[in-house]
């Protein structure tokens, strides 16, 4: 009796394999998908808290508090965040700055530094959201820009640039250029 049953499993077994395994091929993605769709990555609010953690660690070896904003690969904001004792304007600098890294998929003060040595770009200067100061650095995964990290408020543009590179999650595959 108790090898019947087997067999009977078995059999049921072998009668759903083909149902199976056209389940599997449906979840193949149409083909014609990849011109129109691409997969997309979204930092999380615990990735943004843990980014603004270790920018503020980075920070307080310079002696330093600084203000944080982490937007996700479409621009919102995800955290905003002023360092206390930071002036308020460090707040929307901090914003822009992200907003600007993750635009152009630059560091800030890398962008800043090119767009003034060449007279074809200095005008990014002057696009309202752009903020050509050190502090703005994208944050990568698996090859995409899927959101970035701004510092303001840290001493200076270079002070920012290197508070901003700290804020990655290598062992998350999240990391600063």
């Amino acid at each position: 009796m108790h090898k019947l049953k087997q067999l009977s499993g078995l059999s049921l077994a072998l009668l759903l394999l083909p149902v199976l395994a056209s389940a599997q091929t449906a979840r193949v993605a149409n083909p014609a998908a990849s011109t129109y769709v691409t997969p997309a990555f979204r930092l999380t609010q615990a990735a943004a808290m843990e980014l603004a953690v270790r920018a503020r660690a980075k920070a307080a070896t310079l002696n330093q508090q600084v203000s944080v904003a982490v937007v996700d690969a479409s621009g919102q904001t995800i955290l905003l965040s002023q360092g206390d004792g930071v002036g308020p304007h460090n707040t929307e600098a901090s914003r822009r700055k992200a907003f600007t890294a993750l635009s152009t998929k630059t560091p800030t003060l890398l962008l800043g530094r090119k767009a003034r040595a060449n007279p074809d770009t200095q005008n990014l200067a002057n696009l309202p959201e752009l903020l050509l100061l050190g502090g703005g650095v994208p944050l990568r995964y698996q090859g995409q820009v899927i959101g970035a990290v701004g510092i303001s408020g840290g001493g200076g543009a270079e002070n920012d640039d290197l508070i901003g590179h700290a804020a990655s999650l290598p062992e998350a595959g999240i990391t600063t250029p």
